[in-house]
């Protein structure tokens, strides 16, 4: 077939145009003729992880990242130019030929790079399958000792298994978490949890400059501050690492299928998710800080501090409180010698179960034995303390602290032993092993277990009395006392005038209130438990009994009760001024809804740092301030049922376990965030939306 001029020369073109546009064939790799832009992705070759550009949240900001694929929301691991965002979709990814990564933006300015010590010869950058971006020459192999530069080691908020979280002591590079600022800005954080080698390395989380946690240092098999995860299925492997050139932590998947992420939020928890397939979500695996005791040095020096106890705190056997008017609170001033070394006569006393103290201070060697260990401690007059390094194979290594012992927990499951210097005179018998009770301690096990079960036989008489009383109680018989002032039903009726409407001040969600007059012409509010309540006559006497208990210059005080037949009804003092929060804000019903509302649209959002007063944020425990906000909205759940009780919400206070997501407010109304700048006085109700629920409110 005969082929035309015209033909020959399309077809010249076109192949000139084929030898002059780059054809990516591997979706996970990009060399020095390629680029990235907006709208382009790197895919690792497992297909679990994507490269690209993003904006987190709401944020209209551009940001080169690393996503999990096939989940929405984007759920970035880490991201390059997180504190240099780009402003629109210009940005462009290329690779040098030295093996450096460049972000440019659409002047051909460098937002972010990656860097180099050695000279590259044929770079490429890689997408793996565990998440990590890997600049490399082409000819390496997948040793990642050999690579020009990776992700893995600049961390952001997320810890993905096989990261190392530590430093390199050869290089100088210290790989460590920095929080984001907000969930739509990836930006540095106030909170990091990094690896301090100062002395024996120890892993502290930090908000700006100040302490609010550390783990406990690693005892061979876990860190000794925390209880050892369990599990009939481990999903983690952990290991730490320490050598000539390294320490570090890390963690591998048992299943490398499993998406699985430890995470350092805003607040400065740290959290490890996993996605559960069949829900579509995440699922909190575990929380690393898990109670109040986890609060760096939260009972001072020589202190225990262990959240089942009260108080909190207690001093080391012989030492004593520093401060004993301010020892029932948290942050005491710790503890105190109760008899002065003198160093020839001194002994050690021994303790199992305990978080090690901060190490931050001491001297370790790795090959000395426990005895030897002793022996250069006793002999040095400043050490206060020594310890196996590791408790693994019967325990090795020295470890001898030379300072106060701060930041100690009680922690149950740690086997690992310390001997504590205190004077001989404070010693039972030299060094006592508070697992291995003497003689004299057994006789004192008979003494105690002959006085609990006298103690059980009173428990069970108090038992039975208070049942009676119960019933006495339903049948309307129980006479008044002086923590429980009781008014009987005729006496109520005449002073709300039979429950007049004209007496009617309002309707709560539990029942009407009237106003009233005694006959000594006191003023009384009296609220009425609907008979359609569901509650009962325990739960309203535990009411009265928390209420009273509540008693408070700044309360409105509960005058006491009446329980008569169905009839269940509190009686107020009648507060004829409004209440103190009228005076301090000068609130209305209406603002009342649309702040207890702005809140939790705040907190829906995650901009709960919003409602924090400028003062309030300079000085506060930030994570403790946002939990507050987040109990409080527990609290005031449209349902009573989804609302917790008090002894869940001292729990919550007390940092034990993870929030549930709060639901609407009773007083929520709809507005719009944006018109409102920030402040409260400046939101109004939505005329569409409906509130049908109601509030008590007593006024004159």
């Amino acid at each position: 077939a005969s082929v035309s001029m015209d033909n020959i020369l399309t077809l010249h073109s076109f192949t000139a145009l084929l030898l002059i546009i780059p054809i990516i064939t591997a979706t996970d790799t990009i060399n020095i003729t390629q680029s990235i832009r907006d709208g382009d992705t790197l895919i690792a070759a497992g297909g679990m992880f994507e490269l690209g550009f993003f904006s987190p949240g709401n944020s209209k900001n551009r940001y080169l990242g690393i996503w999990y694929t096939n989940i929405s929301p984007i759920t970035a691991v880490w991201v390059a130019n997180r504190d240099n965002p780009l402003t629109d979709s210009s940005g462009i990814l290329r690779l040098t030929g030295q093996g450096i990564l460049l972000l440019l933006n659409r002047s051909e300015s460098i937002i972010w790079s990656s860097n180099s010590s050695r000279t590259a010869r044929n770079p490429v950058a890689q997408l793996l399958d565990s998440s990590n971006l890997v600049v490399k020459e082409r000819s390496d192999d997948d040793n990642l000792e050999n690579s020009l530069w990776q992700s893995f080691d600049y961390i952001g908020d997320t810890l993905m298994a096989g990261m190392k979280h530590g430093r390199n002591i050869r290089t100088g590079l210290d790989r460590y978490f920095t929080s984001w600022k907000s969930p739509g800005d990836p930006s540095s954080g106030a909170f990091t949890f990094r690896l301090d080698s100062s002395g024996y390395s120890e892993l502290i989380l930090r908000e700006g400059s100040i302490d609010r946690f550390r783990p406990g240092p690693w005892n061979g098999f876990w860190f000794s501050g925390k209880a050892v995860v369990r599990s009939s299925s481990p999903i983690h492997s952990y290991e730490f690492v320490t050598n000539d050139e390294e320490t570090y932590y890390t963690y591998t998947l048992v299943n490398s299928s499993l998406r699985s992420r430890f995470v350092l939020n805003q607040n400065g928890s740290i959290q490890c998710l996993n996605w559960v397939d069949p829900t579509r979500g995440w699922v909190l695996y575990l929380t690393v800080q898990t109670d109040t005791c986890d609060r760096y040095d939260s009972c001072g020096a020589y202190a225990i501090c262990d959240i089942n106890n009260v108080p909190t705190c207690n001093c080391l056997k012989g030492f004593v409180p520093k401060d004993p008017r301010n020892w029932d609170l948290m942050n005491s001033n710790g503890c105190v010698r109760r008899t002065s070394l003198n160093c020839s006569g001194d002994g050690f006393q021994k303790y199992i179960g305990l978080k090690m103290p901060d190490t931050r201070k001491s001297w370790f060697n790795k090959s000395m034995t426990l005895g030897e260990c002793k022996n250069m401690c006793k002999n040095n007059c400043s050490c206060t303390a020594y310890a196996n390094l590791d408790i693994r194979n019967g325990g090795s290594g020295c470890l001898l602290w030379f300072h106060e012992l701060v930041d100690i927990k009680q922690v149950t499951e740690n086997l690992q032993e310390i001997f504590i210097r205190i004077a001989g005179s404070d010693l039972d018998n030299g060094e006592v092993n508070i697992g291995t009770p003497s003689d004299s301690k057994k006789q004192k096990k008979i003494v105690i277990s002959s006085v609990l079960s006298v103690a059980t036989l009173l428990v069970v008489l108090a038992f039975v009395c208070y049942y009676w009383r119960k019933k006495l109680q339903r049948d309307g018989k129980l006479e008044s006392n002086p923590e429980l002032p009781l008014f009987d039903l005729e006496t109520v009726a005449r002073a709300t005038n039979d429950f007049s409407g004209a007496n009617k001040l309002g309707q709560g969600g539990y029942g009407p209130v009237y106003k009233g007059m005694l006959k000594d012409g006191r003023e009384i509010a009296v609220k009425r438990l609907s008979k359609n309540s569901r509650q009962g006559h325990d739960e309203f006497k535990n009411e009265v009994m928390s209420i009273v208990n509540l008693q408070h210059r700044n309360l409105v005080k509960l005058l006491g009760c009446c329980i008569q037949g169905d009839e269940k009804m509190l009686i107020y003092e009648f507060m004829p001024n409004k209440s103190l929060d009228f005076f301090i804000f000068g609130l209305t019903l209406e603002t009342h809804e649309v702040a207890f509302g702005l809140a939790w649209s705040l907190f829906m959002e995650g901009r709960c740092q919003e409602l924090i007063a400028g003062p309030v944020m300079e000085s506060c425990n930030l994570s403790e301030v946002l939990r507050s906000i987040h109990v409080g909205l527990l609290c005031v759940q449209s349902s009573p049922k989804d609302r917790p009780t008090m002894s869940s919400v001292v729990h919550m206070f007390a940092g034990e376990g993870e929030l549930p997501p709060p639901k609407q407010p009773g007083f929520f109304m709809e507005r719009d965030l944006e018109e409102a700048g920030g402040s409260s006085s400046n939101y109004k109700p939505s005329s569409s939306s409906a509130n049908t629920f109601t509030i008590t409110q007593l006024e004159a």
